[in-house]
């Protein structure tokens, strides 16, 4: 018991210490608006006026990026909202990151999930990823592990370490798949080597299984990475 609640845990931190910390506010904006932000703004505001989709969203991003008397978060939300609601996904899900945060506008995790859910849908793997933490924290939605593990399995076969963690203690521990310490081993092992941080989890997992049970699960994940997350058990 005490190691089940060491691995729980770890899914519990991994779903509220997300990637929308402030470390990795970074992913919120476009690093190539944040050169010139002046000239780019002369650029992308006549054609986001215009009802450019692409430029509204490349416009919220120079605000949302800019620093000094052009950063505006207000005016970042008016220009993903547009952007948004003409069926940009990327401009959806930075919406939802705005909502998540508070930013320019009251935070509400309810219209986060909203606009989360329209981006995963188009394949917008990070808006994925958060739908599936906030289906686990039961944020801004009802709480439904299923539904958590599946948005993180879409997220963890196109790469995302902590989406790969998150399923990883979900195999481990049984919530929202059927509990597997050879799965859960495998998709820990593929996020260590991704730069997630599980390698206390690794070893939890680890202490659970057979020498046979950890090499088939080493030889999945394998499997899993050669074949580009296709063929993952």
């Amino acid at each position: 018991m005490i190691r089940l609640a060491r691995i729980a845990a770890f899914a519990i931190c991994a779903a509220l210490s997300s990637p929308l910390a402030a470390q990795h506010f970074a992913d919120v904006v476009d690093a190539d608006l944040a050169v010139d932000h002046a000239t780019a703004l002369e650029i992308w505001r006549p054609l986001a006026k215009e009802g450019d989709a692409d430029a509204q969203y490349r416009l919220a991003g120079l605000y949302a990026s800019a620093e000094g008397l052009l950063r505006n978060d207000g005016e970042a939300v008016r220009w993903y909202r547009l952007a948004a609601e003409q069926g940009a996904a990327v401009a959806q899900y930075k919406l939802g990151i705005m909502y998540d945060l508070g930013l320019g506008l009251p935070q509400d995790y309810v219209e986060a999930v909203g606009w989360y859910r329209l981006a995963a849908e188009q394949g917008i793997v990070l808006a994925q990823y958060y739908l599936g933490l906030s289906n686990a924290a039961g944020q801004g939605l009802p709480r439904n592990l299923v539904k958590a593990a599946y948005w993180f399995r879409r997220a963890a076969e196109q790469g995302v370490a902590g989406a790969q963690f998150n399923l990883g203690a979900g195999y481990y521990n049984g919530s929202g798949v059927p509990q597997s310490y050879i799965l859960a081993y495998m998709w820990l092992h593929i996020a260590t080597a991704n730069g997630a941080n599980s390698a206390a989890a690794l070893e939890i997992a680890a202490e659970q299984m057979t020498r046979d049970q950890i090499t088939e699960a080493g030889a999945l994940a394998r499997v899993c990475v050669s074949s580009g997350y296709q063929d993952c058990g």
